[in-house]
C-alpha cells in the first residue's frame, strides 16, 4: 500500500457522522491483513447517551478525548475486542466504531485466524473483525496517522481503491443502542453499505427498566 492513500489527521478531526459515512470503502491493514471497509457506527462523545464518553473522560476513555487519528480500543462482553477511530477536535471524545469489512488482501493470514468460519463472517460484526485483523488493547492509544513503522506494530487506514456509490449507502439506528423512546431512532448513525454480505445483522437496543 503506498504511502499517498494513507489518510491524514485532517480526514478524522471531523465531526463522527461524517467520518463514520467515509470510511465505507476504505481501506484498513493491520497484521498481514487487508479489509475494506463495509460498515461503521458514529459516537458523539459527552453529547451521546451510547458512548463511553458521556460521563465524562476515564482511564479507559481518556484517548477519546485526544486528538484526531488514533485507535480506541475496548473489551466488551467479557469475549470480544472492538476497535474504534477518534474523530474530532481534541476534547470532543467522538469516534467511529468499526463494524464490518470484507477481506481483500491475506486471506490466507485470516483463514488461518478464523478456521472453520465462513469468509463472509470474519469481520462481520466487531468482535470478529478485531479478532481477524489481530487487534487488541494492545493497540488502544496507537496513532493511525503517524509514519509507518513496518508490521507487525503498524495499522494503516487508506483511501478506497474505488469510490463507494453514495446511492448504496444507508443509515440507521445503531446495533444494540438504545436512545430516547427506547429504539435508537433519535441516533441514525449506523451506515452501511446496501447489498454487501459482510455487514452485520441490525439488533435493536434494549431498555432497562428499574424494577
Amino acid at each position: 500500500m503506498s504511502e499517498p492513500d494513507r489518510l491524514g489527521r485532517e480526514f478524522f478531526a471531523r465531526p463522527a457522522t461524517v467520518v463514520a459515512r467515509e470510511l465505507l470503502g476504505c481501506r484498513l491493514t493491520s497484521a498481514g491483513v487487508t479489509v475494506r471497509i463495509t460498515e461503521t457506527e458514529a459516537y458523539a462523545g459527552e453529547r451521546d447517551p451510547g458512548s463511553h464518553a458521556f460521563r465524562g473522560p476515564t482511564r479507559r476513555t481518556a484517548v477519546m478525548f485526544g486528538p484526531a487519528g488514533f485507535l480506541y480500543v475496548y473489551f466488551t462482553y467479557g469475549n470480544h475486542w472492538c476497535a474504534n477511530l477518534v474523530t474530532g477536535h481534541a476534547g470532543a471524545a467522538e469516534a467511529v466504531l468499526l463494524r464490518g469489512a470484507e477481506v481483500v488482501v491475506g486471506h490466507d493470514v485470516a483463514a488461518a485466524r478464523r478456521p472453520g468460519v465462513r469468509e463472509r463472517d470474519w469481520c462481520r460484526g466487531p468482535g470478529r473483525m478485531t479478532r481477524t485483523l489481530d487487534l487488541d488493547g494492545r493497540h488502544t492509544g496507537l496513532d493511525v496517522c503517524r509514519p509507518p513503522l513496518g508490521p507487525p506494530a503498524d495499522v494503516v487506514v487508506a483511501t478506497p481503491e474505488a469510490a463507494v456509490d453514495p446511492a448504496v449507502v444507508r443509515s440507521g439506528p445503531r446495533v444494540g443502542v438504545s436512545g430516547p423512546g427506547g429504539d435508537g431512532t433519535a441516533y441514525p448513525w449506523r451506515f452501511w453499505i446496501e447489498g454487501e454480505p459482510t455487514v452485520s445483522a441490525y439488533r435493536p437496543g434494549v431498555v432497562r427498566r428499574r424494577r
